[in-house]
């Protein structure tokens, strides 16, 4: 590890500006995927978080079907802006694919119905904690990676093509790859209006 933890945090940004071409191998991505699934915390252990990695033409064909999809909602004089913003993510050298297994999350809501509602909103927190390892994970490694959420258009598809399991639900995308520019500045709240100290 090149940074330590909080310049990891500080620096992982929403990165537009991504290329085709990549900081470090394959195989050291995979296994910064691995390690962010294999360690990252979830309610009752429930290892609900599923990940589908895409490199290469499989890339590309994933933000194909965003494409596609988009062209059937946007209005034909507004598309080429929503073109260019999904061509920026194709750019890029990869993409992750974050799911919710919703298997677990009913399985432990008949285990526990003590704890019933709360399940689907801890699945989520989990989720949200692996979508931040592994984007601080692929910052560290030198790698520009944004957060989407193409969802309910191109889930279908996507189970379609990958052939994803029913229970898999999808719930964002993270392309990645060599930033082409820095992210844009960065506006933040008064500290004391977010964080509350009592001693």
């Amino acid at each position: 590890m090149t940074k330590n933890f909080y310049a990891a945090i500080r620096e992982r940004r929403s990165i537009y500006g991504i290329s085709k071409e990549t900081t470090v191998s394959d195989e050291r991505i995979e296994e910064v995927i691995k390690e962010a699934v294999l360690h990252t915390p979830s309610a009752f252990n429930s290892q609900n978080t599923r990940i589908i990695l895409l490199f290469g033409e499989h890339h590309n064909k994933l933000w194909n079907i965003t494409k596609e999809a988009l062209r059937k909602i946007v209005p034909e004089n507004k598309f080429a802006v929503t073109e260019e913003k999904i061509n920026s993510f194709r750019n890029g050298y990869g993409t992750v694919l974050f799911f919710e297994d919703i298997s677990i999350v009913q399985s432990l809501q008949k285990r526990f119905p003590s704890y019933k509602d709360n399940f689907p909103s801890w699945s989520l927190q989990s989720l949200g904690m692996h979508q931040h390892v592994v984007w601080t994970s692929l910052e560290i490694e030198g790698l520009g990676a944004s957060l989407q959420h193409y969802n309910e258009l191109i889930e279908a598809d996507v189970k379609r093509e990958w052939k994803v399991p029913a229970d898999w639900k999808l719930i964002s995308q993270m392309p990645f790859g060599k930033p082409t520019a820095p992210a844009g500045e960065k506006e933040f709240m008064s500290l004391e209006e977010r964080v509350k100290v009592f001693k």
